[in-house]
């Protein structure tokens, strides 16, 4: 029996490995997939609650209902894209005066450093940007963003096909096994899945926009330009467990610090911005998302850890959803329900 159990560890560890080297290779394949499928789950989110509006949401097919969701979505993607654009412009005609700031604040460090010798773009230039091949960053930058546009385009292709395959979804399941009891384990796990994130994604996503509204009132009072991009990055951020909320902080103070240059202003933005995320994050957020998903804060940081590492920033928004859909899978199987346990908050099913 030891043996035996020995000898499942050693499978299940080797199979894993296998898993996770399939999983880094193929992260352009798996990671559009991923996220059409989170898309259908926020598509099904918006299609539920347009189906409980008075009169048009009875008499309206569900296929209306779908388009009108995807339309919602593309919106709002049109908008924040239309805001990163309009800004694009604003952003090349005040570079120079960010340099002079940034310049300035450099020098105040290297003052409060003690360095002897005062620096000045002439020996940065020499020091630092010397060292960096322009030609290369350039070429980065239109590479990462002719990867972003792919994999939109994916992930629209993919989540088009899976609302289209939703409506046979439920005859797959019934046409799986000719038991039963299995057919209604599958119908349970699967429900229990969509349930539980679908749920955590809609009040995920409820978080996070007060959280980008309550964020952009307290940049927009204090003066910070760009203040509803930044709101934007803060909600998306937020999505992203324990680190996310540091750079949400973190990355408009640095703006406050080149556009300000002054201790009082960047402290004007700091404080509230931290105090805004204390606040949703300890209380907002615990009583609202509860335990939906039964995940140990230990886990999902391990979590985290690993599926950026797999995957980059697509892998640190998707780690949580993807965590929580093993866990539950993982409850369900008796082999491997001791993991499960062991991936619960309170080990309780």
């Amino acid at each position: 029996m030891p043996n035996a159990r020995l000898e499942a560890t050693v499978y299940g560890s080797v199979l894993a490995l296998i898993i996770g080297w399939v999983l880094y290779i193929g992260k352009d394949i798996f990671v559009p997939i991923v996220f059409a499928i989170l898309v259908v789950y926020v598509v099904a989110g918006l299609t539920r609650q347009m189906q409980k509006l008075p009169l048009v949401g009875r008499l309206l097919p569900i296929h209306v209902h779908h388009a009108l969701s995807i339309l919602v979505i593309a919106i709002g993607l049109g908008l924040v894209l239309d805001l990163i654009v309009a800004n694009r412009d604003s952003v090349v005609a005040l570079a120079p005066r960010y340099q002079d700031s940034l310049l300035v604040a450099i020098q105040k460090m290297a003052v409060f450093l003690r360095i002897e010798t005062e620096p000045t773009w002439t020996t940065l230039r020499q020091d630092v940007f010397a060292r960096i091949s322009l030609h290369a960053l350039l070429g980065s930058m239109v590479a990462s963003a002719s990867s972003i546009l792919v994999t939109i385009f994916a992930v629209a292709l993919y989540a088009s096909f899976l609302l289209i395959e939703q409506r046979s979804f439920a005859a797959k399941i019934a046409n799986l096994s000719e038991d039963p009891r299995t057919v209604a384990r599958i119908r349970q796990v699967t429900s229990d899945i969509n349930a539980r994130i679908g749920s955590y994604l809609a009040l995920k996503t409820l978080i996070s926009i007060l959280l980008g509204a309550a964020s952009w009132l307290a940049m927009a009072l204090v003066g910070l330009e760009f203040a509803a991009f930044w709101a934007i990055l803060i909600a998306v951020l937020n999505y992203i467990p324990y680190i996310g909320s540091f750079l949400g902080v973190l990355l408009p103070t640095m703006m406050a610090v080149v556009q300000f240059g002054h201790v009082n202003e960047v402290l004007a933005l700091l404080l509230p911005l931290a105090l805004i995320q204390f606040a949703i994050g300890n209380f907002l957020d615990p009583y609202l998302m509860g335990n939906s998903l039964n995940l140990s804060p230990f886990v999902i940081l391990v979590s985290l850890a690993v599926w950026t590492g797999l995957w980059g920033i697509p892998g640190a928004l998707l780690a949580v959803p993807i965590t929580a859909m093993l866990a539950i899978v993982f409850s369900e199987i008796r082999g491997t329900r001791p993991i499960a346990i062991l991936l619960s908050r309170n080990g309780r099913l």
